[in-house]
C-alpha cells in the first residue's frame, strides 16, 4: 500500500550513518540523493527517505517496520544498530502476540524513532 515513506531528521549526517548501517543488513542501500535528501532502496527505486527538519520544532516519534528476509537479517539489523549507537527498545524475538512467526527487534534512530527489523517467516 505503501510506495515510500520520509521522516525528517535534526541530524542528516547522524541519521546517514544509522540508516546506511542498518539498511544494508536489509539489503537496502542509498539509491538516491538530491536538495539534501537520501533515498534508500533496493533495485534502484527509493523507498525510504531521510531529509533535514522542514519546520521549527522536534519531531514526534514515528514507528517504522523495515521488513527483512529472514530472522539473521533481523539479528544483522539489530546487531549494526547496537554498533551505531542505537538505543535498544527490545532484542531479537518472536512476538507471538502479534503472530506465532512475527520475528522483531526493535531500536531508537537518531531522532528518537521507534525502528524495527521484522520477519514474518517461521
Amino acid at each position: 500500500m505503501i510506495d515510500h515513506l520520509s521522516i525528517q531528521c535534526a541530524d542528516v549526517a547522524a541519521s546517514t550513518v544509522f540508516y546506511d548501517a542498518v539498511l544494508a543488513t536489509l539489503g537496502a542501500t542509498r539509491v538516491m540523493e538530491f536538495g539534501g535528501v537520501i533515498g534508500y532502496g533496493t533495485e534502484g527505486k527509493p523507498s525510504f527517505w531521510i531529509g533535514p527538519l522542514a519546520a521549527p520544532g522536534g519531531n514526534r516519534e514515528a514507528h517504522i517496520a523495515f521488513a527483512a528476509p529472514d530472522r539473521q537479517a533481523v539479528d544483522a539489523f539489530f546487531a549494526a544498530a547496537r554498533t551505531a549507537g542505537a538505543e535498544v527498545l527490545h532484542e531479537p524475538r518472536l512476538w507471538p502476540e502479534y503472530h506465532p512467526s512475527y520475528y522483531g527487534a526493535f531500536v531508537r534512530d537518531p531522532d528518537g524513532n521507534n525502528v524495527e527489523a521484522v520477519c514474518h517467516r517461521p
